[in-house]
């Protein structure tokens, strides 16, 4: 390269549009998932909805996928927030950990565990039929995460407990059922205790319904969790403050900049004093998560 090429290409007004560019704001990415539809609350502080939970799409063998993850702080003040390899039958060094703890026989030991135990989600397709906090939704097809709780009502709909009641498919698009979700504030956590199925009935324009199916599979994907040394590395990280070369400064620059609202503090401040499992947690930790 000349030295008449050297200057031009080191020249002011360069330097300039090149450092403008680089401290430009940078617009912030959205995680929100807009296939997922999430039940809201009204000024009383409960919520309904009417949804129908929809079959499987082609070549998936059940109507809902099942994941565990973690999503804990550390003494250090970062965050755990990983999907956990137990999903895929694999490994996973947090379980491995917690395990040694609760076999320790130290109480405080224990306390640990519970607050680091492995949480679990599902996801299904849903219909929603009535959404009155935002009616733009009804007669559309999204994805739904629940927890044990509602699934134990998947469960009791197609096996009863009783000799008089009659087995449903929840998830059949002629006989299966709505499903009436009603929420309330039970202890400051949303409670789905009154939650119930309505009689069989079948649904309407399922052609376009299937057509608008998403796949669950991506949501147990190996390509979808860490593999154990990464996940290792950072649970150290978590614990210890020690990271391993394989992860970046980006990393850890990214795990030292996590920004929370007072609406997120206080609740992260009732998880952690807490083991009672919350749904709508899950919204803060995906956050923390894609920060982190």
């Amino acid at each position: 390269m000349s030295l008449e090429s050297i200057k031009k290409s080191n020249s002011l007004d360069k330097i300039l549009a090149a450092v403008k560019t680089e401290t430009a704001p940078v617009e912030k990415q959205s995680y929100v998932d807009e296939r997922l539809w999430k039940p809201e609350l009204d000024k009383s502080g409960n919520g309904y909805a009417v949804v129908r939970f929809l079959p499987s799409s082609d070549n998936e063998a059940m109507p809902w996928a099942k994941l565990w993850n973690h999503a804990f702080q550390g003494p250090t003040g970062k965050w755990f927030i990983e999907n956990s390899l137990t999903t895929l039958n694999q490994k996973d060094p947090v379980s491995e950990y917690n395990s040694s703890l609760w076999n320790s026989g130290v109480e405080s030991d224990k306390e640990i565990a519970r607050r680091q135990k492995r949480k679990l989600q599902y996801y299904s397709n849903i219909y929603v039929v009535a959404d009155p906090q935002h009616p733009e939704n009804e007669g559309k097809v999204f994805l739904f995460r629940y927890g044990k709780k509602i699934f134990d009502k998947l469960m009791e709909a197609l096996q009863p407990q009783f000799e008089d009641e009659t087995p449903v498919n929840p998830f059949d698009l002629d006989t299966g059922a709505n499903f009436k979700l009603k929420i309330r504030k039970v202890d400051g956590y949303w409670n789905y205790d009154k939650s119930e199925f309505d009689s069989s009935s079948k649904l309407d324009n399922q052609d376009k319904v299937v057509e608008s199916l998403y796949s669950l599979a991506e949501f147990t994907a190996p390509s979808n969790f860490k593999t154990y040394d990464e996940l290792k590395s950072r649970l150290n990280d978590v614990l210890t403050g020690t990271q391993s070369s394989s992860s970046s400064a980006e990393d850890v620059e990214l795990n030292d900049n996590v920004e929370t609202d007072v609406e997120d503090k206080q609740y992260v401040d009732k998880v952690v004093s807490t083991t009672k499992e919350s749904d709508d947690s899950l919204d803060y930790f995906q956050k923390l998560a894609k920060e982190a």
